[in-house]
């Protein structure tokens, strides 16, 4: 454990902040800037691409790419982020793997609130099927809001008669837009990204008013599981999120869904995208590299 690298981060992510609600523009651009000092990893190849209507970024490994796509989905509150944001994330598995990953550019809350973006994976995720890629070839990324999306893509697919991908990689979900778990009071002041607050300002405009007891935005309370992939789901224990991932592996493995719940100690949301900063983050992105060969065909 890399306790020196892990209080650097802590201290970094804990610089005083804005003391006022910042703009959505601000939101985006801030976050952008943060992510865009997150390390790529040299010699992977990216395109422009669209998909299910939508633009998304092809992740080419530097070498031949192995058999399968990881479709992914970026993080960032559903009001925030993009292809380029995750690209730290998506560029490490890619290159853990050898594995192309297509990154998607879903629509983004207020101007599109629940359920835009959902229907903008599944409509990828059905174009991708449509053009001849075997499910078994697919498997399903995505951090923080993204993981959300990628338990609720597979929840709309089942539903919708469409065959489960192989698998499914969550790194830090959004899993519970009700915030009744119990690391949303035990975690406060230890997480360094999120409050009550936070949670209530951006909800608000993912959800435009609607309920947030409903399977796809509560996936962890309310979602029937049944018949899902293999998921691999990555916390840290500080996260005001952890029970997101708690509860959602309790209800997966009830319904006898093949599920491993990965808690590493101390460090931040969404840490696997301090790879090359944190040494636990290189090492949760090797189970999750790991995870996704094994369960591809």
């Amino acid at each position: 454990m890399s306790r020196k690298q892990r209080m650097i981060v802590d201290e970094m992510l804990r610089r005083p902040q804005p003391t006022k609600p910042q703009t959505v523009d601000e939101m985006r651009s801030n976050f952008a800037a943060m992510m865009a000092a997150m390390k790529v990893p040299a010699g992977v190849r990216t395109t422009q691409t669209t998909l299910g209507n939508r633009p998304g970024v092809i992740v080419d490994p530097a070498h031949d790419a192995r058999t399968g796509i990881i479709l992914y989905f970026h993080g960032g509150s559903y009001i925030m982020g993009s292809p380029y944001t995750a690209m730290s994330l998506t560029s490490n598995l890619v290159n853990r793997t050898s594995i192309r990953s297509v990154s998607l550019d879903y629509r983004l809350a207020p101007e599109h609130p629940f359920p835009a973006a959902l229907e903008d994976a599944l409509a990828a995720y059905r174009e991708l099927l449509d053009n001849g890629v075997e499910a078994a070839n697919i498997a399903f990324a995505g951090d923080s809001a993204g993981g959300g999306i990628a338990i609720s893509t597979c929840l709309m697919a089942r539903d919708a008669g469409l065959p489960m991908p192989a698998a499914a990689v969550m790194f830090s979900p959004g899993l519970d837009k009700t915030h009744s778990g119990a690391s949303m009071d035990s975690k406060m002041g230890l997480d360094p990204f999120f409050t009550r607050e936070s949670f209530t300002y951006t909800d608000a405009m993912y959800l435009a008013g609607q309920d947030p007891n409903h399977a796809l935005v509560s996936p962890a309370r309310f979602a029937d599981l049944t018949g899902f992939p293999p998921l691999l789901l990555q916390v840290g224990t500080n996260e005001l999120l952890l029970d997101d991932s708690t509860l959602l592996a309790d209800r997966a493995r009830a319904a006898g869904v093949d599920v491993i719940l990965d808690v590493t100690a101390d460090v931040p949301h969404v840490f696997q995208a301090f790879a090359g900063i944190l040494d636990e983050a290189d090492q949760a992105l090797d189970r999750a590299a790991l995870f996704i060969t094994q369960h591809l065909r």
